[in-house]
């Protein structure tokens, strides 16, 4: 009697890996961002030297492991150089890469460290005016990771505290890692631009809400400042010059792989004008592009 054919079952295919890669400056925030992807549920590694990001990668995926973080930065400058290709050949073999740089103004950087008597990990101790060599080693670190920084998600958290921080993380991670992801920012001129941006545009010389007492306190998420705004027909002009040039220039953005773009829109406090036009626009672009706001001087 013949013996009936034995029915292979093919093992189940493993779970796509999403591999999210954090590096930046020092001081930047990199540890707080890593606490939050801990939280979100994603495996995290602290400074993984770059020798091991593939395997590391490989490991995961055998054990079916389907999100994981890592940070690198600038106590592995003679390997970083690796770290863009390493990332190509993950996108290859199907890896659903996040790259997200942690930055901040050198005040901001140089504040913090002040505060914690920390020594930044690039520091020359042979230069006796310690804030020069501070100064210094956060420049040397800025051009030994120029590279990733332009291939990144830069996140500007000058300006935010430990919560909001972890807050944006989170939300920046539930955005689609295979599209191009739109940012609207707004921001006040008069406590800096964020170094995030990709584009800023100035919307000082447009009527300001401010000036009238009874808008004064609202923002312009509030309707009677959106009302007084719409009404205005240098508002409406600057939104469509705006929209027009982001929209114009998407396309060939996505092409050229870029997965995510930072719009600043600034006034002069970050309430008003800036705040209702970074609305509009995202609502603007929402129907085509995976978008996310974020208010800087009201959030």
């Amino acid at each position: 009697m013949r013996e009936r054919p034995r029915h292979e079952h093919p093992c189940p295919k493993p779970p796509a890996l999403e591999l999210i890669l954090i590096t930046g400056v020092s001081g930047s925030g990199k540890s707080v961002a890593l606490n939050a992807l801990e939280d979100a549920g994603y495996y995290c590694v602290d400074n993984l030297p770059p020798d091991l990001l593939l395997p590391f990668a490989a490991l995961e995926q055998r054990q079916r492991a389907p999100r994981v973080a890592v940070a690198m930065d600038a106590r592995s400058a003679s390997a970083l150089p690796l770290v863009p290709q390493q990332l190509a050949m993950l996108r290859a073999q199907g890896v659903a890469v996040r790259l997200l740089f942690l930055d901040a103004s050198n005040d901001t950087l140089v504040r913090r460290y002040s505060e914690t008597r920390r020594r930044h990990p690039l520091s020359r101790r042979d230069i006796a005016d310690q804030q020069l060599a501070l100064v210094q080693a956060i420049e040397l670190e800025r051009e030994l990771l120029a590279e990733l920084r332009e291939q990144a998600h830069v996140v500007d958290s000058s300006l935010m505290l430990r919560a909001q921080l972890q807050r944006y993380i989170k939300t920046i991670i539930t955005a689609p890692a295979d599209q191009l992801l739109l940012v609207f920012q707004s921001f006040a001129f008069k406590r800096g631009t964020p170094v995030d941006a990709d584009f800023i545009f100035d919307v000082r010389m447009l009527p300001n809400p401010h000036y009238e007492a009874e808008l004064r306190p609202l923002t312009g998420r509030d309707a009677p400042v959106m009302a007084f705004l719409s009404g205005q027909p240098d508002v409406e002009r600057m939104f469509s010059d705006i929209s027009g040039f982001v929209g114009g220039w998407l396309d060939p953005l996505a092409r050229d792989h870029r997965s995510y773009v930072t719009v600043g829109v600034g006034c002069t406090g970050g309430q008003h004008r800036s705040v209702y036009l970074v609305e509009r626009l995202a609502a603007h672009f929402s129907g085509q592009w995976t978008t996310l706001k974020r208010h800087r001087e009201i959030d």
